[in-house]
């Protein structure tokens, strides 16, 4: 019997089946790219989305907001960029891997009343957002970001449960795995994403929010455009493959599209940073409603910005999102 926690993800020759029986059958409605720049339209807090199948741009539209080419505060899309920043220092021997300890790759982070097990934090714990501490973000954010040391406020929260345990969606747990990569590798975190993301992907990665001590945020705050959030979804797509060359570790990537936990908020899996659907797709996902989105099975990939001063909940906005990815741009993968 399959086991239903797994997300379904589509490979290439299923999506090549699938096309096939479309193709032979006139009957089956397809989408449209004009269809999805009219549900953009109609979705008021959408600033641009851009789709490409294959090597074609089928979408490319921005009704509102600063246009394709224009920084987009993508929020916590910020969590996947991270992880992705994350494979690369393990590549190259940065950090021994996801096994290493908070202990061993930074213990000058941990302070003198660290929460007891902090030390014991692997970088895998810290990816999944499986840290077992009291989470910093929610109502608990203001008073994370208000404080004179982030890191510290983090690692002394109460903890509610163990090392690796469930999901606790934080962003103080990514900004501890920021803070600990720079600290490892005695880079900024902001080199270690030109290094690792800008330079590989051939997009730029401007500076962004940094902390009291002076880290770069880990998993809020990045900016980025449309078509170059658009490069990181092909690569995704891909296998880490763009422009006909390697630009990102092929078995990072797929590690990353690998179920590790599950969200109690969206009842989507998450990997290494990655939220995966059932329907296929490999998410990162910010508050307002930034969208990076891969679907291999079905030869897709997208990027949508959008307002970030206005929510964008499972149940509402991002449950729209969500429709317009299973709906009619999934389906123009059959195309």
């Amino acid at each position: 019997m399959p086991d239903l926690t797994e997300p379904v993800i589509p490979t290439r020759r299923i999506f090549a089946l699938t096309a096939a029986a479309a193709l032979a059958c006139p009957a089956v409605l397809r989408a449209a790219p004009g269809d999805i720049r009219d549900r953009a339209r109609g979705l008021d807090q959408l600033h641009a989305i851009m789709v490409q199948r294959g090597d074609e741009v089928l979408v490319e539209t921005a009704p509102r907001g600063p246009g394709l080419d224009g920084l987009a505060n993508v929020k916590s899309v910020s969590k996947s960029l991270l992880a992705l920043i994350l494979g690369g220092v393990i590549k190259d021997g940065g950090v021994p891997g996801v096994n290493a300890t908070l202990a061993q790759v930074a213990p000058s982070l941990l302070p003198s009343d660290a929460t007891e097990g902090t030390e014991e934090l692997t970088l895998e714990d810290l990816v999944t957002l499986r840290m077992g501490l009291e989470r910093t973000s929610g109502s608990n954010y203001g008073a994370w970001v208000s404080s004179n040391n982030w890191i510290d406020y983090v690692l002394t929260r109460d903890r509610v449960a163990e090392n690796g345990g469930r999901m606790l969606y934080s962003t103080g747990t990514t900004h501890l795995l920021g803070a600990a990569l720079a600290t490892a590798t005695g880079d900024s975190l902001l080199t270690l994403a030109r290094r690792h993301l800008g330079q590989p992907l051939g997009i730029e990665i401007p500076p962004w929010t940094r902390d009291p001590q002076g880290f770069y945020f880990g998993g809020n705050e990045m900016a980025l455009t449309p078509r170059h959030m658009l490069r990181v979804a092909l690569a995704m797509r891909d296998g880490g493959r763009i422009d006909d060359r390697q630009a990102l570790p092929a078995t990072w990537v797929e590690a990353s599209q690998r179920p590790r936990t599950r969200s109690p908020y969206s009842g989507l899996s998450y990997g290494y940073g990655w939220f995966l659907s059932r329907s296929g797709w490999t998410l990162a996902r910010g508050y307002g409603g930034q969208v990076i989105a891969a679907h291999p099975g079905r030869d897709l990939a997208v990027a949508i910005t959008s307002d970030p001063l206005r929510p964008a909940r499972s149940a509402g906005y991002f449950g729209d999102l969500m429709d317009l990815l299973d709906g009619p741009i999934l389906d123009l993968g059959r195309a």
